[in-house]
């Protein structure tokens, strides 16, 4: 916000004194999401409850977990899992995502701030969702292909994956 209030003066809400004309420009109601698990917040009706990640080594970025009857997690620029919010959404006695929506960008090797292919199917081994979509894929896949790969994967460990494409729609109630 400090950083905000001095790039865009404008867009934050000041007192007017006396006789002060109100500016004819945005005036956003900002709020802070916290890193933290513990601490959800509702946009539109929504609980949603921000799952801090590592987006490099330098920068916290967010993902997030919403729904009450079925649990969705999405989170889409990781590089690593904080240990917080892994244990707050892997599989454990009484809680399981039913569906996890996760950063994948390349198929092969690594990347500083996305997890790629390897770390993304590690990752959901770990937390063990009841589905898993992947996104935020580069050209080097082909869909038809690796989906096929990810059919014989999901049948191995026992968690349905795929990579997601525009337009698709996954019915929930949430």
């Amino acid at each position: 916000m400090e950083s905000i209030s001095v790039k865009f003066p404008y867009l934050l809400r000041k007192k007017l004194k006396e006789g002060q004309e109100v500016r004819r420009v945005a005036q956003l109601d900002w709020k802070i999401i916290e890193n933290d698990c513990e601490k959800p917040f509702v946009a539109s009706g929504l609980k949603l409850i921000p799952l801090p990640v590592m987006h490099g080594e330098d920068y916290t970025c967010l993902g997030f977990l919403f729904g009450e009857t079925y649990r969705v997690a999405y989170i889409s620029d990781v590089s690593r899992f904080l240990p917080t919010t892994e244990r707050y959404i892997s599989k454990s006695d009484d809680q399981q995502l039913d569906l996890l929506i996760l950063d994948t960008l390349y198929k092969n090797g690594s990347h500083n701030t996305h997890f790629c292919f390897p770390q993304t199917l590690e990752a959901v081994k770990r937390l063990c969702p009841k589905q898993a979509l992947l996104i935020g894929m580069t050209h080097e896949f082909d869909h038809h292909r690796d989906n096929e790969f990810l059919m014989e994967w999901s049948r191995r460990e026992g968690i349905p994956v795929q990579l997601a494409h525009d337009g698709l729609r996954i019915p929930i109630d949430l």
